[in-house]
């Protein structure tokens, strides 16, 4: 099963895109991994969320394709602990070709985008920056590959 990561916009912190960076790293020990970039958009001063929204949602949908699972880190979504993350993806590699995970913008997804998903997962009840999600994912789908192997990174 491959996996991609759609963001929109670029890491702006540093430190952040550091360890964002190490652990994809590590990821790709167990999944192809990609990551792609939606730019981010140019002169929103003038647009609304709704219309800032629904641009992103255009360039997301781009990028995927029709047989793709869809899913939207979304503070409305599906809560799981980490070990139930890791059942559950092993249970999308029985019947998933590439499995697609979107972090939007700071407005969140278009209704479009919404209605393309196949689900969608909270990190949490709390929000977080879009930044920020980047990281927590990233070490929770790491977390998640190394509980399915059975490696030691997890405890209980």
């Amino acid at each position: 099963m491959k996996v991609l990561l759609i963001l929109v916009g670029k890491t702006t912190d540093k430190r952040l895109s550091v360890c964002i960076e190490d652990y994809m790293g590590r990821i790709i020990h167990y999944h192809p991994f990609e990551v792609n970039v939606i730019p981010e958009l140019k002169s929103t001063k003038h647009l609304s969320a709704e219309q800032q929204k629904q641009m992103e949602g255009d360039a997301i949908l781009k990028s995927i394709q029709p047989s793709d699972t869809v899913v939207l880190l979304d503070e409305r979504g599906k809560e799981y602990r980490s070990i139930e993350f890791a059942q559950w993806i092993e249970q999308k590699q029985q019947n998933t070709r590439r499995l697609v995970f979107i972090i939007g913008g700071p407005y969140g997804f278009s209704k479009a985008v919404y209605q393309r998903a196949n689900s969608q997962i909270a990190l949490s009840r709390m929000t977080f920056s879009h930044q920020m999600v980047r990281l927590f994912f990233v070490e929770q789908f790491y977390r998640a590959c190394t509980i399915a192997r059975g490696e030691p990174y997890h405890h209980e």
